[in-house]
């Protein structure tokens, strides 16, 4: 275990996403024996939020540490960039031996990235901070997953019609990259090199002969906001036909707006993720599909990385700093199934 200390380093400030690369590798088969206990060697997990798709994320970490045989913590900060950098420093204190994060604020957390990254391995995982010292990302490539997310819409609006986007926060470089995704398939522009974006401004409203987006609603992570943004939307907003939740929370809030306005089917959904609220939607025909980003895989994979690189492996590193985790397209054909396996991943 690295023996360092947290005093030896000046903190700075925050963070937040990319992606490509090689498939992850698989975990290994269920009912193996776990791996013997480093009891020296201590990583942790640390999340954007809290949110039931960083349960399943946790899942993927306790798996990683019984098949590893490591310490390893999953730290989900309540209030966003604030408490996020204080969980951090405490962990550095107590001599983590690596940290993979989900960066809340990308253009603004580099210099504090780099700062832990002076004193352990520090990853990113979910939403990626490229220009950081981070060793790797693991996660999906977001961009691809909202072109994904906009083929979603274009099978629920045959037709075209107009689009509202909801989301928690457009600092995340992962929420504007899915957001300028949705915004390039429905407009029919070429694929763009993740790396290389050009985004749209958060007031755009961009439009073609068939597709209108109508505005982006942002949230900070509060339900409550969420579902209001919603009501506010399906109220004032004239020629909404399709709602897209870049997030796992904004669907849930959203189809529970579209019900209570009595507009089911009339206003068609669009998810990120795999919320149960969101796969029931999908089950009911209530909800067009969603963009699943497996964050088991996000979890495990993280481990198994920080654990090689504590040991001094630096082959775990993916080929170009990206462990691209693939997507899961997720509509009524395949939700039952896809819904049962998720509950075996997180132990319901």
């Amino acid at each position: 275990m690295r023996i360092w200390t947290w005093a030896c380093c000046s903190m700075a400030v925050l963070a937040a996403l990319g992606c490509s690369s090689k498939p992850a590798e698989p975990a290994p088969a269920g009912g193996d024996a776990p791996a013997a206990q480093d009891d020296d060697m201590f990583l942790a997990y640390v999340t954007n939020g809290i949110d039931p798709f960083w349960v399943v994320a946790q899942a993927g970490v306790e798996a990683a540490a019984k098949d590893f045989g490591v310490k390893c913590e999953t730290v989900m900060p309540p209030k966003g960039l604030v408490d996020q950098k204080r969980m951090v420093e405490t962990l550095l204190s107590r001599g983590v031996d690596g940290i993979a994060i989900s960066p809340i604020d990308a253009a603004n957390q580099v210099a504090f990235i780099n700062e832990a990254a002076k004193v352990t391995n520090v990853i990113t995982q979910d939403s990626d901070a490229p220009g950081s010292d981070r060793l790797c990302f693991v996660g999906m490539d977001n961009y691809k997953a909202g072109r994904a997310a906009g083929k979603l819409v274009k099978e629920a609006l045959p037709e075209g019609g107009g689009v509202m986007i909801f989301v928690g926060r457009l600092e995340q470089l992962n929420a504007r990259q899915r957001r300028q995704g949705v915004i390039d398939e429905l407009l029919d522009r070429p694929m763009q090199v993740t790396g290389s974006i050009e985004f749209e401004g958060p007031a755009d409203t961009p439009s073609n002969e068939k597709y209108q987006i109508l505005g982006t609603r942002t949230d900070n992570f509060d339900y409550a906001k969420a579902k209001a943004n919603a009501e506010e939307a399906i109220a004032s907003v004239d020629g909404l036909d399709c709602m897209v939740g870049l997030f796992a929370y904004n669907i849930p809030n959203c189809l529970t707006a579209v019900t209570e306005a009595g507009k089911l089917g009339e206003i068609k959904l669009v998810s990120f993720d795999e919320a149960d609220d969101t796969l029931q939607g999908i089950k009911d025909g209530h909800v067009q599909g969603t963009i699943s980003q497996q964050p088991y895989e996000y979890g495990y994979q993280s481990i198994r990385i920080l654990k090689g690189l504590a040991e001094g492996d630096k082959s775990v590193l993916p080929e170009g700093g990206v462990l691209e985790i693939d997507i899961v397209e997720v509509r009524q054909d395949n939700v039952e199934a896809f819904w049962t396996k998720l509950n075996e991943l997180r132990g319901s």
